[in-house]
């Protein structure tokens, strides 16, 4: 009797161990490519509890989950002969598990490495103003690509992104005294608009004083008053020129009509005394 239960003993417990290593959970963000004797079963697995055959299946785990992938700085030479450093990354994530183990070794090395060939023969096609100011589309190009090689991995590339661009240290100079110049020309440009619209409203003004003479007084007036705040300071202020002469010429004008209509009279009775 001894014998029998220690025989049932161990065999329970092989039961329990064969039970164990027979079963697999898999999470919710997983899938199991069973192979048993070598070939794949029944397409993917899970998620939840699988059971398998000791010693004739094996499962592979593939998480379908998004993997955030940086693409290290590669050193390109632009279109236009610049050398920049350009570092990326990449969301991807896998869409078919069978064809994610089967057709390929490791997902994540391969599309490394043609995540990094594909990012410097795109930058290489674009000038330097193109790839600092076109980032969407170099973005949208490299997932293209990358989705072409690896749709027959199962693999989707989601999204691309160029996280930095290091430019030489000569070109960042250069960029920032063109960027100076553009300012300057900007600025040159409104100060000259500016002087155009003042010119402008002060050849208004100059005829509406000339057509209204008494404008230009209050405006003196006007000015005077501004000056005058100041109580310490010392005015001079010169009279309008121009109608000084003019007030003069008229004086003289007066002077010399008055002597022409004198000096007939004068002569007349001159002539009347000595008869």
């Amino acid at each position: 009797m001894t014998a029998l239960y220690v025989g049932l003993a161990i065999l329970a417990l092989l039961l329990l161990i064969g039970a164990a290593t027979s079963i697999r959970i898999l999470k919710q963000y997983e899938r199991g490519v069973q192979f048993r004797l070598g070939r794949v079963k029944d397409g993917a697995r899970g998620p939840g509890l699988i059971f398998v055959v000791p010693l004739v299946d094996r499962v592979h785990r593939v998480s379908l989950r998004i993997v955030t992938m940086p693409i290290q700085s590669q050193g390109i030479i632009t279109r236009d002969n610049v050398s920049v450093d350009v570092s990326a990354v990449a969301y991807y994530r896998v869409e078919d598990a069978v064809r994610s183990v089967v057709a390929i070794e490791n997902v994540a090395a391969a599309i490394n490495q043609i995540a990094q060939t594909t990012l410097r023969a795109v930058v290489g096609r674009h000038t330097l103003d193109q790839t600092l100011s076109e980032t969407d589309t170099i973005n949208q190009n490299i997932r293209e690509i990358l989705d072409v090689q690896t749709e027959e991995w199962g693999v989707k590339v989601t999204v691309v992104e160029l996280k930095d661009i290091q430019l030489p240290e000569s070109m960042k100079r250069a960029m920032a005294r063109q960027a100076e110049a553009e300012r300057e020309k900007r600025a040159k440009i409104i100060a000259a608009q500016g002087e155009a619209l003042a010119a402008g409203e002060l050849g208004q003004a100059s005829d509406v004083m000339m057509a209204h003479p008494l404008a230009l007084q209050l405006r003196n007036l006007q000015t005077m008053v501004e000056i005058g705040v100041d109580k310490n300071s010392t005015i001079v202020f010169p009279a309008p020129l121009m109608s000084t002469i003019q007030e003069l010429g008229a004086f003289l004008a007066r002077e010399s009509a008055a002597a022409s209509t004198t000096d007939p009279q004068v002569h007349t009775n001159g002539a009347r005394t000595a008869a």
